[in-house]
């Protein structure tokens, strides 16, 4: 006769954490809002941004939007002197140009890498997220008190809920655009919203990822004490589509443009397009991004409507370098540690470029 080992009944506490080394408190939303306030001024700043950026995408102004700005920032204090510099350009050119700076704080991993300033402040893989919060936050404060509207990419659905109130313009990445998470996001937030195209070119998931956004949704969330809640929406109907281009080439050629304008128009939705002159539609090169931008400002001098706005990434110093983390003072001032971006000085040429583009299709 054989024996039969039977395990004993397993203790509730062993079946959870397995992988899971530790787990630490996180701020309130609600603190750090009291911590660091919107004052009136500010939140004048991203309540006429938000407008106005909205009227550009539906037609009512035909001033062409611009979000341009580092591709992420990892040191506030050079940001803040690009954001002086764009406050005092988007003053020259506001008959002409919405500028809108992009402030990003969260970047998508296609594999492994720094993941941005809220994840890991100190560029040093410790992780001390309470502190990028608050590190982002005031920024975004900051840049506002310059009068100057913010974008940023929301990639965690819980850190919205600490600095969404002062942003004027949102946007969902490439890689999470199918994410029925981020479509209910997008359907909560309280800013128009741009949607890239897949990294494989996938346009459709774009307008579709637009659809659901505009739609009702309950899902769970965060109240603003850091509690778990069900969140109700009543839906985003200022979403938009990025063309962004892929890895198998640019889609800001006038064919594609058309064609993701007849596809929203199918799925019944405003028919708006901004366009992203980096990633695939400059095959990740930053001096290409110039040659996107003098092509599409040739267009719209021509008369082309169809496209709302464009997005840039450009930094004080052109290019990018590697991050070496815990070794931050090695880093040159002002250059990019993600994507290589333009310099400041052929950002100030062809937003001039894109100003007079609009100047001569108004007329």
């Amino acid at each position: 006769m054989s024996t039969r080992l039977v395990a004993a009944p397993a203790d509730a506490s062993t079946l959870d954490n397995r992988r899971t080394t530790s787990v630490s408190p996180l701020i309130s939303p609600a603190l750090l809002r009291e911590d660091h306030p919107a004052d009136a001024a500010v939140a004048k700043v991203v309540e006429n941004g938000r407008t106005e950026t909205v009227d550009v995408l539906d037609g009512r102004d035909d001033r062409l939007a611009v979000i341009v700005g580092p591709c992420s920032v990892h040191d506030p204090e050079a940001a803040l002197d690009y954001a002086r510099r764009l406050a005092a350009k988007a003053e020259t050119l506001r008959e002409d140009l919405h500028l809108v700076m992009r402030v990003y704080f969260e970047k998508p991993r296609t594999t492994l890498g720094w993941k941005g300033l809220i994840n890991d402040p100190g560029l040093d893989g410790t992780f001390a997220v309470n502190k990028g919060l608050r590190l982002a936050r005031k920024l975004l404060l900051d840049v506002s008190e310059l009068g100057l509207p913010v974008g940023c990419e929301f990639l965690d659905p819980i850190t919205p809920q600490f600095i969404s109130d002062i942003v004027t313009w949102g946007s969902i990445g490439a890689r999470t655009a199918a994410s029925q998470v981020h479509r209910q996001l997008c359907s909560a937030l309280s800013m128009p919203v741009g949607i890239k195209n897949s990294t494989e070119g996938d346009i459709q998931v774009a307008v579709d990822a637009t659809r659901a956004a505009a739609a009702s949704h309950v899902f769970p969330g965060i109240t603003m004490d850091g509690l778990a809640a069900l969140v109700t929406t009543s839906g985003n109907p200022d979403c938009h589509v990025i063309l962004r281009g892929s890895s198998a080439g640019p889609n800001y050629d006038p064919a594609s443009v058309g064609e993701t304008l007849a596809r929203l128009a199918k799925s019944g939705l405003p028919e708006r397009v901004v366009v992203d002159a980096s990633h695939g539609n400059s095959a990740k090169d930053h001096v290409r991004q110039a040659e996107v931008v003098r092509d599409l400002a040739g267009r719209i001098a021509a008369g082309e409507r169809g496209i709302a706005g464009l997005m840039l990434e450009s930094n004080l110093v052109a290019g990018r370098q590697d991050l070496v983390l815990g070794r931050p003072a090695d880093l040159t001032y002002g250059q990019s540690i993600t994507d290589a971006c333009m310099d400041w000085d052929t950002t100030d040429d062809l937003l001039d470029t894109l100003a007079a583009a609009v100047r001569t299709r108004r007329r």
